[in-house]
């Protein structure tokens, strides 16, 4: 079983720091997950190349429309150089923040490309259970496993029932890490309900033990269904969530 923290590439020193805490606190912690953030200057095989002497399955995410499908050299180069095998791809959001050039890909797209360019790499894709309903959601996902995807990276979720459903559509031979992610105040659970359009249980409150009760929880539904974890505290104390979870 692959348990993940998803790491915020904010410098390398932060990354560096982090990885400290984790080793230190989190021991059966054996997965680092990065995700490439247009505001930060840090990419994600960056951030990947400081974790892996220390976590040899480093995870970058990588987003398609930063790429031109016919010149992927570029990005098979930064991934080869730095001995990166696995990865997640997503669409990724356009951003007025950056100069970066925007290519009109969506992740299906550019997984086709990449398990054509490299077959041996390992290729995630991600599940997204708010965007839209069921029954689309599942046919995008099976459009990504027909791409060459070996499994999914989860967005957060918050409720095991929700879970249940989404375990239900996949046999256990698709790999999933399943996404977790600590709310501890009510300014962050209005975003997740306005941006990401997420429905809270009604169980649900933003103390830490909520948060921690549910970590735990989720970590076991992986368990029982031969899955995976990734939590992604974005501004929790990583050991204040999880020391003692994992």
């Amino acid at each position: 079983m692959h348990i993940s923290i998803e790491i915020t590439p904010r410098d390398e020193d932060s990354v560096c720091h982090e990885v400290a805490q984790i080793r230190q606190h989190l021991p059966s912690v054996n997965t680092i997950n990065i995700p490439d953030i247009v505001r930060l200057p840090l990419r994600s095989w960056e951030g990947c190349a400081l974790v892996k002497p220390h976590y040899p399955l480093a995870i970058p995410h990588v987003r398609a429309i930063d790429f031109d499908l016919e010149r992927l050299d570029v990005l098979l180069s930064l991934l080869d150089e730095r001995g990166l095998d696995t990865l997640l791809v997503v669409t990724g959001d356009a951003s007025k923040a950056t100069l970066r050039p925007v290519y009109p890909n969506n992740s299906v797209a550019l997984l086709r490309r990449l398990v054509k360019l490299r077959p041996q790499w390992r290729v995630y894709a991600a599940i997204d259970p708010y965007r839209q309903n069921l029954q689309a959601e599942y046919r995008y996902c099976m459009e990504k496993l027909e791409a060459g995807a070996v499994g999914f990276f989860t967005q957060p979720f918050f409720d095991l029932r929700l879970m249940s459903i989404y375990a239900d559509l996949f046999d256990d031979s698709v790999p999933i890490f399943w996404g977790v992610s600590p709310v501890l105040t009510d300014k962050s659970r209005a975003y997740w309900e306005t941006v990401n359009r997420v429905v809270f249980p009604k169980d649900f409150n933003v103390s830490l033990a909520w948060n921690r009760w549910f970590a735990s929880a989720a970590l076991d539904f992986a368990r029982a269904h031969n899955g995976n974890i990734y939590y992604m505290p974005i501004r929790a104390d990583v050991v204040s969530y999880l020391e003692g979870i994992v």
